[in-house]
C-alpha cells in the first residue's frame, strides 16, 4: 500500500495520541490518560459552576466562590502532577511502608486537631489549605498493599496467613476512619482490597470468607449507629419521609426525573436552587442528570469506564512484563476509581445508601481532586516506564544485530 501523501495525513490530535509514527518514534506515555483527565476536569469545572452559584451567592455573596476555588484546585493538581511525574515507580515501592505510616499519622492528627463539619471530623486546616485526611490515606494504603503483594505473593496465593497482615492494617485504618466517622471510605478501601487480593490470585474460599466477615462487620457498624440505620431505611423508601431523612435523596431523584433523556439544558436545573443539598459535591451527578439527561450521564460514565479499563489493562500489561508492584498498583487504582464512581452515582440515583463520596475529578473538593490526579499520574508513570523498557529493549536488539 502506498504511503500517505501530505494531503492524506492523519489529523493532529489523533496523531498526537498515537505518537509520531511518521518519524518511527513511539509515544513514551499514554496520552489517552491526559485527554480523559482534561475532559473530566473541564466537565467538573462547568458543572461545579452551574450547581454551586445559588448557594455561593447566599453564603459568600459571591456566585463564583466555589468555581474559583475549584479552578485553583485544578491548577494545584496540575502542579502536583508535573512534580510527581518525575518520581520513578521504584521510589513509590521503596517508600510504600512510609506512605502507610504517613496515612496513619494524618488519620490520627485529624482526630486531634481536625475541623468538624456536620458532625464529622475529617479536615485538617493548615492556613489557607484544608486537607481531607481520608483521601491520601486511600492512595497510600493501596501503594503499601501493592508492595506487600510483591513481597508476600506466594503466601497470599497459597496460605490464609498471607491475608492477615493487609486485613489487620486495613482494620487499623478503618478504626481511625470510623472515629471521624467515615464509613464510605472504609467501604471503598475494603472493596478495593478484596478486588486486588482476588486479582493477585487468592483462593476463592479465602476470598469468600473475608468478604462474608466484611459484610457482617459493615452490617454491624450500620446497626450500632442510629443515623446509619436511618440512612439505610431512607434509601429503601425515601418517600416515606420526604421532608426528613429522605429529603436529599428525593430531591436528587426529582433532578434525574426532570432530566429525562436529553436534559433541561446547561444552567436550567431547578434542584440546584438550594432544593438539593450538596449539589456541587456529593450530588453533582444529579445536576448533570437534570441538565444533560440520560445521554449526559451515560457519556460521563463512559469516560470513567474508559479510564478504568485502561488502568486495568495497564495492570495486566505490567504483570505480563513481571513488573508486579506496578501491575498491582494500577489494578488498585482502577478498582478504586470504578467502585467510588459506582457508589457516588448509586447513592444519588437511589440504588445505594448515601455515603458522602465524591465523583472522581468531577465533584468539588480539593483533597479529592489532588489525590485522584496523583493516582492518574501514577498510571501515566507506570505506562511510561513500560514503554521505555520496550524501546530500550528494541534499541539494544538493533545494536546487537
Amino acid at each position: 500500500m502506498a504511503s500517505l501523501t501530505p494531503t492524506m495525513q492523519m489529523p493532529a490530535l489523533p496523531q498526537w495520541l498515537m505518537g509520531d509514527s511518521a518519524s518511527n518514534q513511539s509515544a513514551t506515555f499514554d496520552r489517552g490518560f491526559v485527554v480523559l483527565s482534561i475532559m473530566m476536569y473541564l466537565i467538573g469545572l462547568i458543572m461545579v459552576a452551574s450547581s454551586s452559584m445559588p448557594v455561593a451567592e447566599r453564603l459568600f455573596d459571591d456566585p463564583f466562590h466555589f468555581v474559583l476555588r475549584h479552578g485553583i484546585y485544578i491548577v494545584i493538581s496540575l502542579i502536583v502532577a508535573g512534580i510527581s511525574l518525575l518520581i520513578p515507580m521504584q521510589k513509590w515501592h521503596q517508600y510504600s511502608a512510609w506512605f502507610l505510616f504517613l496515612a496513619v499519622i494524618l488519620l490520627i492528627v485529624v482526630l486531634v486537631i481536625g475541623r468538624s463539619v456536620n458532625g464529622s471530623t475529617r479536615w485538617i486546616v493548615i492556613g489557607p489549605l484544608t486537607i481531607q485526611a481520608a483521601e491520601p490515606a486511600k492512595l497510600f494504603f493501596f501503594c503499601y498493599l501493592s508492595g506487600y503483594l510483591v513481597r508476600k505473593r506466594k503466601e497470599v496465593t497459597e496460605k490464609f496467613k498471607g491475608w492477615i497482615k493487609p486485613i489487620a492494617v486495613l482494620s487499623l485504618l478503618a478504626f481511625l476512619l470510623l472515629l471521624q466517622p467515615d464509613l464510605g471510605t472504609v467501604v471503598v478501601m475494603f472493596a478495593t482490597t478484596l478486588g486486588l487480593l482476588f486479582l493477585a490470585g487468592a483462593k476463592i474460599i479465602q476470598f469468600a470468607g473475608v468478604l462474608g466477615a466484611g459484610l457482617l462487620a459493615v452490617g454491624g457498624l450500620i446497626a450500632l449507629e442510629p443515623y446509619r440505620v436511618r440512612r439505610v431505611t431512607s434509601f429503601l423508601d425515601p418517600w416515606s419521609d420526604p421532608y426528613g431523612t429522605g429529603y436529599q435523596l428525593t430531591q436528587s431523584l426529582m433532578a434525574y426525573g426532570r432530566g429525562e433523556f436529553f436534559g433541561q439544558g446547561l444552567g436550567n436545573s431547578i434542584q440546584k436552587l438550594e432544593y438539593l443539598p450538596e449539589a456541587h459535591t456529593d450530588f453533582v451527578m444529579a445536576v448533570i442528570g437534570e441538565e444533560f439527561g440520560f445521554i449526559g450521564v451515560v457519556c460521563l460514565l463512559a469516560l470513567c469506564l474508559i479510564l478504568v479499563v485502561k488502568a486495568l489493562l495497564l495492570g495486566r500489561k505490567a504483570l505480563e512484563k513481571e513488573k508486579y508492584f506496578e501491575g498491582y498498583f494500577a489494578y488498585a487504582i482502577g478498582i478504586w476509581i470504578s467502585f467510588q464512581t459506582a457508589v457516588n452515582v448509586g447513592a444519588s440515583a437511589g440504588m445505594l445508601p448515601t455515603k458522602g463520596l465524591t465523583m472522581p475529578l468531577i465533584s468539588y473538593g480539593g483533597s479529592s481532586m489532588v489525590i485522584m490526579t496523583l493516582a492518574i499520574v501514577v498510571l501515566i508513570r507506570i505506562d511510561h516506564e513500560l514503554r521505555m523498557q520496550s524501546i530500550q529493549a528494541i534499541a539494544k536488539g538493533d545494536r546487537n544485530e
